[in-house]
Parts: C-alpha cells; structure tokens; sequence
C-alpha cells in the first residue's frame, strides 16, 4: 500500500508535462486533467481507508531519516488530500466549461491546464510531507504555479493583485528558509518526526524564537490578522475558477502547516494564549470587514479571513476535541467556500458583474442558482443541521471543556461573527437574486457542467453533515494520534534518537480524552 502515498503528487506532474506537450490541443490538455485528478482522487480515497488502521511512511529513494525524505499519510492527512482532490477536480471540471484556458482575456492556451495540475501536486506535496524542507517545497511548487494562475490574462487589475501577492509570498517563503537554516542548525534535521525529538533538548528561549517563526510563517500563509491584509486585494480580480481553488486550498494548507507543527514540533500550547488572541481578532475583523463590502467576490474574501480563525480556535485548544473540531472544521471549509466562490463565478457570467449594487432579479432569470447560493451560503453562515453549525458546536465544546475568560470569549466571537456571516450571506443573496434591477439580466440557461460542478461541490458539503456521526468519529482518532508519538514510532521504528528520553506533554491527558 506504501507505493500509493507518493501518486497524488506523481501523477499530475506527470500529467502536467503531457499537456504542456499538447500546447496546441486544449480538448486533450482538459481531457489528461480531468483523468490525472480523477485518477489522484481515488488513490486518496484508498488512502483514507487504509490510514485508519495505522500511518503509511514512504522513505524516497530508500534513503532513511536524515539523508531520505519521508512522506507520511495519517489520518489528518489522508482526510484533507481527499477534500482538497475532491474540490480541484471539480474547480478543473467548472473552468473547462467555462472555458478559462481559451477566452482568458488573452490567457496562453498552453499555461491554463499544466499550471493548476502542477498547483494540485503542490498541493498534496504539502499535505503528505513529512520533512520541514518537503514542506517548504510545496509551498513553493503551489505558490509558482499561483503566480501564473493570479495574472491569467494579464490585465492591469490582475497585474496589480497579482504583485502583493507575489511580494507577499516571496517575503513569507524568505522567511521559511531562514527558519528552516536555523532549525538545521540548532538540531542537526528537517524531519518532522526527529525534530520532535530533538527540539524539546534545545534552549527554551531557541526553541521560542523558532516557534514563533513558524507561527509567523504559516499565519501569513492562512492569511491570520493581522497577517491578512494582502488576501482581499488579491484573490476577487482572478478568474472566478483560479478564487475559489484559491480561497478555498491555499489558505489551508497554511492551516494544516500550523496544525502539524504545533501539536507535533512544539506541544505544551506555549503559545496558546497569543494564538486564541489571534484567533479571536482574526474572527471579528474579517467578518467587519465583510460587513462593509458592496461586491460579492471581495465579501466572500473577508469572510474567509474570519473564518480561518474558528481553525486557529480549535488549534489554540491543546485539547483533543479542539483539534477534531479544526480538522472537521477545514474539511467543511474546504469545500463551503469553493462552492460559494464558483457559485459567484456562475452569478458574474451571467450578469457580468459581482458588484452587489448593480445585480438583482436574478432568482426570476436562474432560480436553480438562487437555491444553489441559498444552500452554500447557508451552510458556510453555520445554520444547522448543516455542516458549519456542526463545526461551530465542537469549537464551543472544545472551549467549554477548556474554561477560562478567554475561551468564553472565543465562543463570544464565534457567535458574534457567525451571526455577521449569516448577515452578509442574506445581504447578498437578497441583492443578487430578490431585489429588483434597473436592467435585469437577459433570461438564459447557464452552462450545465458548469453549474452541475458546484452543484456536486453542494452535495459533498450536504454530505459531510449527513455522514457527521462518523466523520467527526474520524476526526476524533485523528486528533489523537496528533498527541500520542504514533506519528514517530511510525516514522523513526528503530529509535534513531535512543538517547532522548521522549515524552509528550499533552500524553497523561489522552486517557481522558478517550
């Protein structure tokens, strides 16, 4: 089962080369997509059933810690490798109908399919790593090919966006490197598994200066207040497919960045106090900023700025049930936001804006699209029984277990930018669809596959409520082996550390959480 685990990388680069050999034939670039994606996705679907009896290591190469590079899938891993294939085929799918790659406002042909395979294998390299350099490598191999994807025609509004988001990128990357120098430095590794050995010997204060690194790191990358700034400016001017693969991936790779290392590389919740404060303000001044927007694209982006802090939330927990309340709760981001970002794509091609003043009368023109923006944005604002209210219960759980002044103030901003989400969504649904327009849209039907791919986007979040029980069920094992040295004995099975006498902060309390 091991030679799995490295195919959801393999194969879209792979793919990725033939359909830059077939510059010239767009219809079999999409076609080779579609299958690499459609190929990676069930192998991600093995994984995450065979990840439940145990992790899976692969040492590339053969070569062993510290000379080899691991890739690990674990629970956490497999989970958000399924979501995040899941949510890209079906991205794949909508910009094929849309047609990104030929009527892209001057977009090359060529570029369109190569770059967002190479994003997805970016993607799944971060994700299944199990090496700090690995990591900073799918970083950087997702972030290349979002710089192209970014300025997709090359227009000056995406010129200009694309720029803060490079600089910003470039900057956050430049300080990665220098974190992972220093860390080689100071341990003599990159692997994750003997970093967490090897970290708990250092200086307290060397160990704080790089923790803090890392936090700074990844924060910019989940794009956390006050690291957020670059976000609202740089995802809405992109092609509608290219927002929402982003909003709806990128920022949780930086997510399950933070996840892995906090709980893996620095357990004891340190810094847990700064990150519920984090985590709480990220909350309030994305919804804010959400509630003073007039255009649906940009309204969406603050509202995912808010939102990455319910996931700092449960991170900031040190509990096992705020760490499945995190992962349940990036799992439901996923695919909530990518819905209602392509939704938005399906509202600008029929009315050719998404400035929210100038649409209306949309539900008598598409009342199919009225339902499916009704159901996303539901499902995103936490109205239960759908998936983002049952995510929002296991973070108030998690808090109420915790207690304390500034738990209880978490959930009070949890329930205040909650109810400012479902502001916003009401706001623009009634905008768009109930409201009349000066000039309503000419009746038209909407592109079927475009539409049926954030239908199916629909679906799989109606899912992830149905099947809570056991997906919640999942998460729990999944936060467990986070706190217990599965993820080391797994990786490291002879003890290359013998010496270092490992024990895990957050160990004597599993028993409860059991």
């Amino acid at each position: 089962m091991s030679w799995l685990v490295p195919l959801p990388v393999i194969i879209p680069l792979f793919a990725a080369g033939a359909a830059v050999a077939l510059g010239r034939r767009p219809r079999l670039q999409r076609l080779i997509a579609t299958a690499a994606l459609t190929a990676s996705l069930v192998v991600a679907v093995v994984l995450l059933v065979a990840v439940d009896e145990g992790p899976i290591v692969v040492n590339v190469g053969g070569w062993v810690p510290p000379i080899g590079i691991a890739l690990v899938i674990d629970r956490l891993s497999a989970l958000v490798l399924v979501i995040s294939v899941a949510v890209t085929l079906a991205v794949l799918v909508y910009s094929g109908a849309q047609g990104v790659a030929d009527r892209g406002e001057g977009a090359p042909v060529a570029v369109y399919y190569p770059t967002f395979l190479v994003l997805s294998a970016g993607v799944s390299n971060a994700f299944i790593s199990g090496d700090l350099f690995n990591l900073y490598v799918g970083f950087e191999i997702l972030l290349a090919a979002s710089f192209v994807l970014i300025t997709l025609g090359g227009t000056r509004d995406r010129i200009r966006a694309g720029t803060i988001y490079v600089v910003v990128s470039v900057l956050s990357s430049l300080i990665f490197l220098i974190a992972l120098a220093a860390i080689y430095a100071a341990t003599g590794t990159v692997n994750l598994a003997q970093l967490a050995l090897r970290l708990p010997e250092l200086d307290p204060g060397a160990r704080l200066a790089l923790h803090l690194v890392l936090v700074i790191v990844f924060g910019i990358k989940a794009a956390v207040f006050p690291l957020s700034a670059w976000l609202p400016d740089s995802y809405p001017t992109a092609p509608a497919p290219v927002t929402a693969v982003f909003a709806g991936l990128l920022t949780k790779v930086g997510v399950y960045a933070i996840i892995r290392t906090e709980v893996l590389l620095f357990p004891g919740g340190q810094l847990d106090t700064a990150l519920m404060w984090v985590a709480l303000v990220t909350m309030v001044v994305g919804i804010l900023g959400a509630v003073a927007q007039d255009d649906l694209k940009r309204m969406l982006s603050f509202t995912l700025v808010s939102h990455i802090g319910f996931m700092i939330w449960g991170v900031a927990m040190s509990s096992a049930s705020g760490l499945s309340a995190a992962i349940f709760y990036v799992a439901h981001h996923i695919t909530a936001l990518t819905t209602l970002f392509l939704v938005a794509g399906l509202i600008e091609d029929l009315s050719g804006t998404t400035s929210l003043a100038r649409l209306g009368s949309l539900l008598r023109v598409a009342p199919g699209l009225a339902v499916l923006f009704f159901i996303a944005a539901m499902n995103f604002a936490g109205i239960p029984p759908l998936a983002g209210f049952l995510g929002k219960v296991a973070l108030i759980q998690a808090s109420a277990e915790a207690g304390g002044a500034l738990p209880w103030a978490l959930v009070a901003a949890g329930l205040l930018a909650s109810l400012l989400t479902l502001y916003v969504m009401t706001k623009a649904w009634n905008m768009a669809f109930w409201q009349a327009a000066d000039t309503p849209p000419s009746p038209r039907r909407l592109p079927r596959t475009m539409t049926a791919s954030a239908g199916g986007l629909v679906v799989l979040s109606l899912a992830l409520a149905a099947a809570a029980g056991p997906l919640i069920d999942y998460t729990d094992r999944a936060a467990r082996d986070l706190r217990v040295r599965t993820y080391i004995d797994v990786v490291l099975p002879d003890g290359e550390d013998p010496a270092v006498v490992y024990t895990h902060p957050w160990e004597a309390s599993d028993a409860d959480d059991r």
